[in-house]
């Protein structure tokens, strides 16, 4: 079995856990209903993607 010869510093451990963050969302406007939305998606609220309805909301 591997086992490490010397330990590793936690700067070393840093560098490699520099890439383990949560991204945050990228969100746009809603050109039908001015709500935040996640980008290149069907926006949740209102149901409108590209300019045109895509699902029907019951409101």
């Amino acid at each position: 079995m591997a086992v490490p010869k010397k330990k590793s510093s936690s700067s070393r451990g840093g560098h490699r856990r520099s890439h383990d963050a949560l991204a945050v969302p990228h969100l746009a406007v809603c050109p039908n209903c001015q709500e935040m939305r996640p980008s290149h998606r069907i926006c949740p609220k209102c149901g409108w993607y590209d300019g045109r309805e895509v699902i029907r909301n019951e409101e």
